[in-house]
């Protein structure tokens, strides 16, 4: 995530807020049905391999091979990819893959299109792209978790946030992504690409690996526990935006690999797994 140059009166603080809000969010987000009922409409474990698990981080590695060669032209192929398939994962999302979700649902992706068209840089039509790039990315994290192993899966989501921290800190990262966040689509239309919202930016990769987390936690028998770990998600996301009083830019990705670090330590330590059992039994009686 980072500042992109963007004519708006909102302040950095507050549109930096929202956005972190919004990757906890997405963790929330994937149904509890969802991976079940990707299962059962793909046939019994046809589509199941661990080499899944590279996309999280090779999608970034990619971006960034390409975008370094040619970041203009490699910018405006995303903003129009994004273009055509954000609104079907939206859709998807909505009709059949979130939380709550019903096939009627995904009718509401024709007024946030057309608010986000309408509203073009501002706050109403960003906040309605923003929406949308989220619930595509929850499509996407919930039938790449049916098709994971879990444990490669995890692996995939930390080696995605560390191949982030890398070029994150070693500059590579910043120029095909100053590019993305810039790029326009002809006729107005809205960017899709990333999540630009008031005077802050998010790359499409910090939502998706929220939605994998996500998605992970239904598809491991954990979906009563996304709402706990989308709390840590947003506390370690408006932790870490506090460092943007020192750094321009930042690999949203950290806080949502750590959250499932957090997770996992939780779960093998003795005295934190009996903490969490005793929360849990209370909260039901």
């Amino acid at each position: 995530m980072s500042r992109p140059y963007l004519g708006t009166v909102l302040p950095f603080w507050a549109s930096i807020t929202v956005l972190s809000l919004v990757q906890a969010i997405t963790v929330a987000l994937p149904g509890d049905r969802a991976i079940a009922e990707v299962r059962r409409r793909r046939g019994a474990g046809r589509l199941d391999s661990r080499w899944w698990a590279l996309i999280p981080p090779g999608s970034i590695v990619a971006f960034v091979a390409v975008g370094s060669v040619a970041a203009s032209a490699s910018a405006t192929f995303l903003t129009y990819l994004a273009l055509c398939l954000v609104p079907g994962g939206a859709a998807l999302a909505l009709g059949l893959l979130a939380r709550g979700a019903r096939p009627a649902a995904a009718l509401a992706v024709l007024p946030l299109m057309a608010l986000a068209w309408a509203d073009n840089g501002g706050l109403a039509g960003q906040a309605a792209a923003v929406a949308l790039t989220a619930l595509s990315c929850v499509a996407l994290g919930a039938l790449l978790a049916a098709v994971t192993p879990p444990v490669w899966l995890m692996a995939g989501i930390i080696a995605m946030a560390a191949v982030d921290v890398a070029l994150v800190a070693s500059e590579l990262l910043q120029k095909p992504n100053n590019a993305l966040n810039i790029a326009h689509p002809a006729a107005k239309l809205p960017r899709l690409q990333a999540e630009l919202f008031g005077s802050a930016a998010m790359g499409y990769g910090d939502l998706f690996v929220a939605a994998l987390l996500g998605g992970l936690l239904v598809a491991t028998g954990s979906a009563g526990r996304q709402r706990r770990v989308a709390l840590l998600v947003a506390a370690l996301a408006l932790a870490a935006d506090l460092l943007f009083f020192f750094l321009r830019e930042l690999p949203a990705t950290a806080p949502v690999a750590l959250a499932l670090v957090v997770m996992l330590l939780a779960e093998r330590h003795p005295r934190l797994a009996g903490a969490r059992h005793r929360v849990s039994a209370a909260d039901t009686a």
